[in-house]
């Protein structure tokens, strides 16, 4: 062995046994994630920071939520930061995923083109904001990808009594966030967006839209962060994974959450961690 890469070796163990370095530095863990915390900026600002503490390099695969779980069930990610509080439990409770916790939240919103062409600014209640559009046949722009957004879409039409799947007024693009905007843009059509994805994008995009509807309380949007479970995927690094959401739940890491604003000052995430 090389001089150097013998010096190198031993100042490693040092640096570990010392405690310079956590054992697990130099691992690189998998996250499947949702569209939202990659287009809103959130992990190019969070993960140099917990790199820098612990060693670990985290790889981000952004999908919607609801294949970013998939992802997790079949082994394929170490850990999962996801938006569907709902489909996120149903996991746990099935044993795929274990040690889960809330991390942040923001909400959804509905923009359109600033002509309103439904004129739903104004009202307060969701479920009658898509009622008017669907009644009117104004054009809505749907994710369609399975993810926490398109998952609360639906919901809400569900709420309403009204299957848009089919109507000509409904287009499903399968796209991620961001994407879904630019073609609501093009189309000049109503959508749900999170408000991270929009904060963040809508200045760079050149998005000729506003937001119409916000506050609502079922709009509220948890975001959650799970290990996949290692007793069915002997595979995963559990450990790392572990420390991943530990720093994301700790003092430190919830205080780098609510540190990261727009350039407007706008805090695009909140931390709720308990």
């Amino acid at each position: 062995m090389k001089k150097s890469a013998t010096l190198f070796l031993v100042l490693g163990i040092c640096a570990i046994v010392f405690g310079a370095l956590p054992v697990s530095a130099g691992t690189e863990i998998i996250c499947s994630s949702t569209t939202s915390t990659e287009n809103s900026g959130l992990f190019d600002y969070l993960l140099p920071l917990f790199e820098k503490k612990t060693g670990i390099k985290v790889k981000v695969v952004a999908r919607g939520t609801g294949a970013s779980i998939e992802m997790g069930k079949r082994g394929d990610a170490d850990v999962a930061l996801v938006h569907a509080k709902e489909q996120e439990l149903k996991a746990v409770e099935e044993g795929f995923f274990v040690n889960r916790h809330d991390v942040m939240y923001n909400d959804f919103v509905v923009i359109s083109p600033a002509n309103d062409p439904a004129k739903i600014k104004g009202i307060k209640s969701a479920e009658d904001a898509f009622k008017k559009i669907a009644d009117g046949s104004f054009l809505f722009v749907s994710r369609g990808d399975n993810s926490g957004t398109n998952t609360k879409e639906l919901s809400i039409w569900k709420k309403v009594g009204i299957e848009p799947k089919g109507q000509k007024w409904y287009l499903e693009v399968g796209q991620g966030m961001e994407k879904t905007q630019r073609v609501a843009n093009e189309k000049r059509a109503y959508t749900l967006t999170d408000r991270g994805t929009w904060l963040a994008t809508k200045d760079k995009d050149k998005l000729e839209m506003v937001i119409v509807l916000e506050g609502d309380p079922i709009l509220f949007n948890q975001y959650g962060v799970m290990a996949v479970n290692p007793e069915k995927h002997k595979h995963v690094k559990y450990k790392e994974a572990t420390e991943f959401i530990n720093w994301l739940i700790s003092k430190e890491g919830q205080q780098a959450i609510g540190s990261f604003k727009d350039k407007n000052g706008n805090p695009l995430f909140i931390p709720n961690a308990q």
